[in-house]
C-alpha cells in the first residue's frame, strides 16, 4: 500500500492519559515526521500536532486508537499527494 502524509490535530483534556497517548506514538514512532505539543494552561490542555509518512490503513489505525483513549480527541487531514 502507498504511503500518504497526514496531519493528526489532538487535545488532550485529560492529563492522566498522556502516559497512554505517548505509548502509542512510541510504538508507530517510525511513521512520525514530526510531532509539536502546545501546553495551553489558560483552559487545562493540551495541543498536539503529528506529521505522518504512512500507509493509510497505519494511520487510521493510530487514530482510532488515539480516539479511544479518555479524555483525548483527534481528527486526521490527509494529503491529496
Amino acid at each position: 500500500m502507498e504511503n500518504r502524509v497526514a496531519i493528526m490535530a489532538v487535545i488532550v483534556e485529560n492529563s492522566d492519559s498522556v502516559e497512554a497517548l505517548n505509548a502509542l506514538l512510541h510504538e508507530y514512532g517510525e511513521f512520525i515526521i514530526g510531532r509539536m505539543g502546545i501546553p495551553y494552561k489558560t483552559k487545562d490542555i493540551n495541543i498536539i500536532s503529528i506529521a505522518l509518512d504512512a500507509p493509510q490503513d497505519t494511520i487510521s489505525a493510530l487514530s482510532g486508537k488515539i480516539g479511544k483513549i479518555d479524555g483525548i480527541s483527534v481528527k486526521t487531514v490527509y494529503s491529496n499527494k
